[in-house]
């Protein structure tokens, strides 16, 4: 390639994400951006720009910096990494990518993951180098969390300066090229502020997502080199374990960065896999499913027309979360409130993070996205998704919102705090626009009518006597006396069990 391709925009949630397209190859490659990059300085060292026309020999390829670094917006805040799953779903709609081979590097790797598993029928394939299942060491003790944190500290401290360990650690077949460790202080200051940097690597805390590695069913293949100073490669073996018919490959070298080192060994690997050994999956008509929830009288979900059985959600809390976010109607929620909400009984809450991402993960998968997620909290994304119960607040008169009425707010759930405001208003609402609708119909002589609303307030509310004595009046304006005298009998049994005694019956 001679030319350096322009940077294009994806426009995201309150950022701009910036990517490049290039190559002709016969498949398309996304990569998955490490910690920090920035994808339009790479282009100036040559060990980096061969590696892309290697890509581009064999592939489309996209690669794009995350928010916060790079070329990409620096305004917004950092991400977590649920919001980079979204944000790399923007960023393949904008490049018309529907669906596409991945390769995650390093940090990239459990984005990766979690994505494929999140919205599986856009991953053809994934290539994992020198990544982990978390970038951190696990079943760390709070003393080694604390010394963690110091280490990165630190380390972020000298971040873009003559003391930064980067090339030493990262790249050490090429640290005594004075020229490219000059280049390189620069290119980290262009890929992210220190500010940026100590948020990502606090992320890093979070990350695990060792829980969707069984629920990963495409092809994969895992390439680390033996002496990675910065990934041990035991990682890599961890991630092969644990994917079924995933391949490791095992390379010879110390450097963690994919360009340092010998490029043509693992590219061989990689090439010959996503163009001769992957077999072509089969095509899926759309990746913006129409999504209906339904809470009004029970809850289900209906993806495409069809609805979703329970056994296609993996757990029981994967639902609980989508009925919580449903019953905020588009507000954010907290993750810790999540996280209180279904793990109550958890005392250590330090890995509550990573369980809550591959729950939403799971909620993601199910409606093809439909969620918003930030470091802070979580919303469902109102656009995507559409809800009986904000259909029954979007009801302008008292006939919609009785129409829209399917029955008691989320009834599995009749005892979960969240959900019990919701439930009151909407049942409030409800009679009230019922009995102002059964009032209309009986002066207008539309007795039967008006029976209707009043059996619909009584499954509402069996001992709403105002209903009874209005469905008993209906019926006999109607001239259906023996409807009129069955009902009333309902009336009375119904009362008795309150101790309440009922005038008889007159026709």
């Amino acid at each position: 390639m001679t030319e350096i391709p322009p940077i294009r925009f994806a426009p995201a949630r309150e950022a701009r994400i910036a990517y490049q397209v290039f190559g002709d190859g016969p498949v398309t490659l996304v990569a998955i951006p490490p910690m920090a990059q920035n994808i339009e300085i790479a282009w100036e060292r040559p060990e980096v720009r061969r590696m892309f026309d290697r890509f581009a020999s064999f592939s489309r390829f996209l690669h794009f910096d995350k928010r916060s670094t790079g070329a990409s917006d620096r305004r917004s805040h950092v991400p977590g990494i649920d919001e980079r799953v979204d944000d790399l779903r923007a960023v393949m709609d904008h490049a018309g990518v529907d669906r596409a081979h991945f390769f995650a590097a390093s940090e990239g790797g459990p984005m990766a993951i979690l994505f494929a598993a999140t919205f599986p029928d856009r991953v053809e394939s994934m290539t994992l180098f020198g990544s982990g299942p978390s970038l951190v060491p696990p079943n760390m003790s709070p003393e080694e969390r604390t010394a963690y944190r110091e280490r990165q500290r630190r380390y972020a401290d000298v971040w873009g300066t003559t003391e930064s360990p980067v090339v030493d650690g990262f790249a050490p077949s090429l640290a005594s090229d004075q020229g490219f460790r000059v280049w390189h202080r620069r290119y980290e200051r262009a890929a992210a502020s220190t500010d940026s940097l100590r948020d990502l690597l606090e992320l890093t805390l979070e990350m695990d997502v060792r829980e969707v590695l069984p629920e990963l069913d495409l092809p994969v293949l895992v390439l680390h080199r033996k002496g990675d100073r910065v990934v041990p490669v035991e990682w890599g073996r961890e991630l092969a374990d644990n994917i079924a018919g995933a391949r490791l490959v095992e390379l010879d070298g110390e450097d963690h960065f994919g360009y340092a080192g010998d490029v043509d060994v693992w590219m061989t690997e990689l090439e010959r896999f996503v163009t001769g050994e992957v077999k072509p999956r089969p095509e899926v008509p759309s990746f913006h499913p129409t999504v209906r929830i339904e809470t009004l009288g029970r809850f289900a979900v209906i993806v495409n027309d069809e609805e979703v059985p329970v056994s296609d959600w993996g757990s029981r809390r994967a639902r609980q979360l989508l009925k919580r976010l449903v019953t905020a109607r588009g507000w954010p929620v907290t993750r810790d409130h999540l996280c209180d909400i279904l793990w109550p009984d958890e005392s250590d809450r330090q890995r509550l993070g990573a369980r809550l991402s591959v729950q939403l993960s799971a909620v993601r998968r199910v409606l093809g996205g439909g969620v918003i997620a930030s470091r802070e909290s979580v919303q469902l994304d109102l656009d995507e998704v559409e809800t009986d119960l904000e259909r029954f607040y979007a009801a302008a008169d008292d006939g919609a919102v009785v129409a829209a009425y399917g029955g008691e707010f989320l009834p599995e759930d009749l005892f979960e705090d969240w959900a019990g405001p919701v439930r009151d208003e909407v049942r409030a609402r409800f009679v009230a626009s019922a009995r102002r609708l059964a009032q209309r119909h009986v002066a207008a002589e539309r007795h039967s009518l008006a029976a209707e609303v009043a059996r619909r307030l009584l499954v509402a509310d069996k001992y709403d006597e105002h209903a009874h004595v209005l469905l008993v009046e209906s019926l006999l304006a109607a001239g259906e006396p023996g409807e009129a005298e069955r009902a009333h009998e309902v009336w009375e049994t119904t009362m008795a069990e309150l101790g309440v005694a009922v005038e008889p019956f007159r026709s």
